[in-house]
């Protein structure tokens, strides 16, 4: 198949990287959810949850990563556990500064501390949210910074030779947003964007509890719920697991028994509108790429992509072979980190043609 003939089934963290890629540069994945870091010559060194505690009335931060995500909903009222990226894109600038400070000081010491830094960005973002993106990496010591759009990262990454004449669909799909796109001759000829991702699911589990149970729900438990029973198509067998929450009415602990079928019926509004969003994306393909995709397949990248049935789902729903990424979790990670090797000439190939550095 096309995917497998151009590098998936491989581990791209197994690959050998060229000798031109210095232990200065490093490659961010900055999720909504989790942020990976890649060093040159060393591959992915940190993988944690994007999540900062700090003093609400100081500023100090107490934690960050999973020290700070162990602290949601548990804390004080003067300290705050939050994520400060929402659907991909900064929320919280200072916040968000504060953590990318914190990763580049955990993978470099003080005598390499300002290096060169790809940072992946949704395809659909706005030019204020790129500079945003940008700005945060300088304050927080990178000397150079250059942003790649995820969807092209996760093809490099899953092992696809974008670089040729042919058409190929990526779906990735992240904690905040979900990317459809499109890529032929190491660009993106169409792409869409929609700020539906994993945390969408989530909050459409705590709403069907709220209004069938009349029960309130953390947003950990609502992933642990999606993540034991959740499923995208009817499975052999449906399953239950035991919930725990605050009764709405009577504000007491309550504990009830959620069905697989259940949260499938939760999960449908957001899945639709991904599908829709892969649908419309397959009806405004130039004609020869979509022959291309039909041969080849469509790959599916991000978290989200790994609901039990998402695969089938989106092959039954599109009529297209479907594969995943060896590591769909990680593999924008790893092709934003392959990419360092040709740092300079990245402008050309990502749609992101601005390079800032600490001159600017």
């Amino acid at each position: 198949m096309g995917f497998r003939r151009d590098g998936v089934g491989r581990d791209p963290s197994r690959r050998r990287l060229t000798p031109r890629l210095s232990v200065h540069d490093i490659a961010i994945d900055l999720g909504t959810a989790n942020t990976l870091v890649f060093v040159g010559g060393r591959g992915i060194v940190v993988s944690e949850p994007s999540v900062v505690a700090s003093d609400s009335l100081t500023g100090e931060v107490h934690a960050v990563g999973a020290e700070a995500e162990q602290m949601i909903g548990r804390t004080p009222a003067t300290i705050s556990a939050v994520r400060p990226l929402r659907h991909g894109v900064i929320a919280d600038f200072e916040v968000t500064e504060e953590m990318l400070r914190y990763f580049i000081r955990k993978v470099l010491d003080r005598r390499r501390g300002h290096p060169r830094m790809i940072v992946c960005a949704p395809s659909g973002v706005t030019e204020v949210e790129k500079r945003a993106v940008e700005e945060a990496s300088l304050a927080a010591g990178a000397r150079r910074v250059h942003l790649i759009e995820e969807p092209i990262a996760a093809a490099i990454g899953a092992g696809v030779a974008i670089g040729e004449p042919i058409g190929r669909m990526v779906v990735n799909v992240g904690g905040g947003t979900s990317e459809v796109a499109v890529i032929s001759l190491g660009g993106m000829v169409l792409s869409r964007s929609i700020r539906v991702g994993g945390y969408e699911m989530d909050e459409a589990i705590t709403q069907y509890l709220r209004r069938e149970y009349q029960l309130a729900i953390g947003s950990q438990t609502a992933e642990a719920i999606k993540i034991s029973i959740g499923t995208a198509r009817p499975p052999e067998s449906e399953t239950a697991t035991p919930v725990r929450g605050r009764h709405l009415i009577t504000g007491l602990p309550t504990q009830v028994s959620l069905r697989s079928e259940e949260v499938r019926e939760a999960l449908k509004p957001p899945l639709d509108e991904i599908l829709r969003t892969i649908r419309d994306t397959l009806e405004q393909t130039p004609p020869e790429l979509a022959g291309d995709i039909a041969r080849d397949g469509i790959l599916l990248a991000g978290g989200g992509t790994l609901l039990r049935g998402f695969a089938e789902l989106v092959a039954a729903e599109t009529g297209m072979p479907v594969f995943s990424a060896d590591s769909p979790l990680r593999c924008v990670a790893f092709g934003s980190g392959q990419a360092l090797d040709h740092f300079d000439q990245l402008g050309s190939t990502t749609g992101m043609p601005r390079t800032l550095s600490t001159r600017d």
